[in-house]
């Protein structure tokens, strides 16, 4: 599976002691071989975001805080572009994006939880729009809800969206009522490991999309759910990871997978090269 990144994305968007540091792309462009891929067009963001958080990102002139757990800066929108373009590339040759910051919490109008633009669904979009594309799943097993991709796709019959996470958790949404045709979130409960995960993948997620009969499936691949990670309080192990990334890619002809979240800088290349073992067996 090809790895895709920009030189770039490690020195753009400063952040400082904040969670989402530039060191998370500094550890893994430095574990991994990868080829370069270059930034979205404004187009392809607002096929997603509208115009006014567009302008937003790319009015900010100096370090602030978006929201209170978002940081941005002057160089906040080029890199913002840059992770949605290389996600775009990863869905076209399947490969795996490794960008910051992530995305699956930027709704159509708003910044949130360390995210400018969604990434995952910017992907989607291009994908339909340039590729010939048509269905689309997204599968994403970051530790928290991707409430922003669900808010983009939640009325498109074309776009199935499975969540999940820990709940409750930030962003407290996706909780079990949340739930439509093309909409499925699985919660659970802090202190879930490898075996609870594998369990609902299949038995709820599985089933699903495999139902849905995607043409390409998008893994929003957050590695947060980890048992050594900072903000969050699941148990998966790398072994689960694996398995979550070689489940996944059986599901539809085509896959890709973009990173989101994953805090802690010595377990996170370890977690991302053991998904794409799992992505690669496929």
């Amino acid at each position: 599976m090809q790895v895709i990144s920009h030189l770039a994305l490690p020195r753009l968007h400063p952040t400082g002691d904040h969670p989402e540091s530039p060191q998370r792309l500094e550890v893994l462009q430095a574990a991994f071989e990868w080829v370069e891929a270059g930034p979205a067009s404004e187009e392809d963001v607002l096929r997603c975001h509208k115009p006014g958080l567009v302008e937003t990102i790319r009015a900010i002139e100096r370090p602030t805080m978006l929201t209170l757990d978002t940081v941005a800066s002057e160089t906040s929108y080029e890199a913002a572009l840059l992770a949605a373009g290389v996600t775009i590339e990863a869905a076209r040759v399947g490969g795996l994006a490794l960008v910051r910051p992530p995305g699956h919490h930027a709704t159509p109008t708003e910044p949130m939880g360390f995210c400018m633009f969604n990434n995952v669904a910017i992907a989607a979009r291009a994908a339909q729009a340039q590729d010939g594309v048509h269905r689309v799943a997204i599968v994403d097993w970051d530790v928290h809800h991707g409430n922003g991709t669900q808010d983009i796709f939640v009325d498109d019959p074309d776009v199935l969206f499975v969540s999940m996470h820990q709940w409750p958790l930030y962003p407290g949404t996706g909780g079990p009522g949340e739930q439509g045709e093309t909409l499925l979130n699985i919660p659970l409960p802090a202190g879930s490991t490898d075996e609870d995960y594998l369990r609902m993948f299949d038995d709820l997620v599985a089933p699903a999309v495999t139902a849905f009969q995607p043409d390409l499936l998008l893994v929003s691949a957050g590695f947060d759910a980890h048992e050594e990670d900072p903000l969050a309080g699941m148990l998966v192990t790398e072994s689960g990871f694996r398995e979550l990334a070689r489940r996944s890619a059986a599901l539809a002809p085509r896959f890709a997978a973009v990173l989101e979240g994953g805090y802690n800088l010595e377990t996170l290349p370890t977690l991302v090269g053991a998904a794409l073992e799992g992505f690669s067996e496929h």
